[in-house]
């Protein structure tokens, strides 16, 4: 099983917009193969900087394969969907986790 998350610095003004959208995007990703799960949280600790809030999205991969799949095939296109409706209103930090 993989892990991979995506941490998002979002700016308060569009902080609620992204997240309702951000629940569209993750339907879309579980949609693609390979994708088993996902969950949205809020980061509390370590606090966000001021006029800034934090989330972070852990999706679950069934394999090394599908993840690497995605990040060749799609991401490019996931990820602009998010740069073009939020321009310069949030960054994204990523890590991919494996089981022990």
């Amino acid at each position: 099983m993989i892990a991979y998350e995506v941490n998002l610095d979002v700016d308060e003004d569009v902080f609620e917009p992204l997240r309702i959208w951000l629940h569209e995007h993750v339907r879309h990703m579980l949609a693609l193969p390979g994708f088993v799960a996902a969950e949205i949280l809020e980061r509390s600790d370590p606090p966000s900087p001021p006029g800034r809030r934090s989330l972070c999205t852990i999706y679950r991969l069934a394999s090394q394969a599908d993840l690497d799949r995605y990040l060749r095939e799609d991401a490019p296109r996931m990820r602009a969907d998010g740069l073009q409706r939020f321009p310069n209103k949030f960054s994204a930090t990523r890590r991919i986790l494996k089981s022990a």
